[in-house]
């Protein structure tokens, strides 16, 4: 697994002061699948949880794709072991919808929030969240929420909230979330067309989203002026 601790420790800086009455919310997002958002997001997670005072969430908003956990499991050397399952949402609110709605076998109507857990890692100091995509019937689909009653709940009982979520050539879950965030951070790969970036950068702005840094994923990689143009 890639150590990105240096780096991460650039961006923390970078970003500057956090709001003092709650805890900041970070988006990373990729113009392309396969530029690494993930990786950054869980490594940036793992700082964070280092320096917090309180607790770092970690949500993985790629719900089609429910990765975050399964990684960290596999790395305990790095993230610790991870702790039982408990409820990710502090008052029973969600960032997404079922379509159509989740019924129990007795008939009743259950809140999506139900299917939404988050383990804790690096000693209770990291949680990471996980949607129970497996719970789904035929026919079922999470639908991200254009709201912020979610992330303003969370955001008082962390010190960070990181989110991840799928690369914009496959979701638009980053157009839906990018308003209710302090920052967003793109995450550009190595050898990644500027273009989609560029373009990525336009849509935040256009929703409201504050696009606060870019993220190379190579130390060593030297971005076209185009590129640097974006990073200014």
């Amino acid at each position: 697994m890639v150590d990105l601790t240096a780096e991460m420790a650039g961006l923390w800086t970078a970003l500057g002061a956090a709001p003092s009455h709650r805890g900041r919310l970070i988006m990373f997002v990729s113009a392309k699948t396969g530029e690494g958002a993930s990786t950054v997001s869980r490594e940036f997670a793992r700082l964070a949880a280092v320096r917090a005072e309180k607790p770092v969430w970690l949500i993985d908003a790629d719900l089609g794709r429910q990765e975050q956990q399964i990684q960290m499991i596999q790395h305990p050397e790095r993230f610790g072991r991870a702790g039982s399952a408990v409820a990710a949402s502090p008052d029973g609110s969600c960032f997404f919808a079922l379509k159509p709605a989740f019924v129990d076998d007795a008939g009743r109507r259950v809140r999506p929030a139900r299917l939404l857990t988050a383990k804790p890692f690096l000693g209770r100091r990291l949680y990471v969240s996980r949607f129970r995509q497996e719970a789904l019937k035929a026919g079922q689909n999470a639908i991200i929420l254009r709201q912020g009653d979610y992330w303003a709940a969370l955001a008082h009982h962390a010190d960070t909230v990181i989110v991840d979520v799928p690369a914009a050539d496959r979701s638009d879950a980053a157009m839906m979330l990018a308003p209710f965030m302090d920052d967003v951070v793109m995450v550009v790969g190595e050898r990644g067309d500027v273009g989609p970036s560029l373009g990525l950068r336009t849509q935040i702005a256009s929703v409201g989203g504050r696009l606060s840094g870019v993220v190379i994923n190579r130390a060593t990689y030297q971005p076209p002026k185009a590129l640097r143009r974006l990073i200014a």
